[in-house]
């Protein structure tokens, strides 16, 4: 570190993150207020998104009277901010299919790959559409936003 910036903390000047923050959007309360409450949306199981976060952000500005929408790069300077947070790939698997799987079930399902209508079908015409629970039209699979203590979501 250089020795002016010793000298300059010495004499009480604030560094920069310090003085910068007055000009953020959002007031550092505000923001760890947002991030407990990621961090609370993840341990219930509903990560929010990037437009999700933007939109609560907006609707705290909102409530300030300040109408001015968030700049382009806000969340990633609000994930830089709060380092305990980071973008993530979220899976989704539905309760009703992970208690489903008996081998009984899984036996009868390997079952049907024996009818002759399927045994047609070329192996480079097989597809597994579920792989990772994605539906076409939903738009919830995706990048999400979570602790950042955890590879997954």
């Amino acid at each position: 570190m250089p020795r002016t910036t010793f000298t300059d903390r010495i004499n009480g000047r604030v560094s920069r993150t310090e003085a910068k923050a007055l000009d953020q959007r959002l007031s550092p309360i505000q923001e760890q207020r947002l991030t407990d409450w990621v961090l609370v949306q993840e341990s219930l199981g509903q990560n929010p998104t990037h437009s999700q976060i933007r939109a609560f952000a907006g609707r705290i500005l909102a409530a300030r009277h300040d109408a001015l929408p968030l700049g382009k790069r806000w969340m990633e300077g609000f994930l830089r901010r709060n380092p305990i947070l980071k973008t993530k790939k979220q899976f989704r698997i539905d309760s009703a299919r992970v208690n489903g799987a008996t081998s009984d079930i899984i036996k009868a399902w390997f079952r049907k790959l024996e009818i002759p209508a399927i045994k047609i079908i070329k192996a480079e015409n097989h597809w597994n559409m579920d792989e990772v629970g994605v539906m076409e039209g939903q738009g919830l699979n995706g990048l999400v936003v979570g602790s950042a203590e955890r590879r997954f979501i």
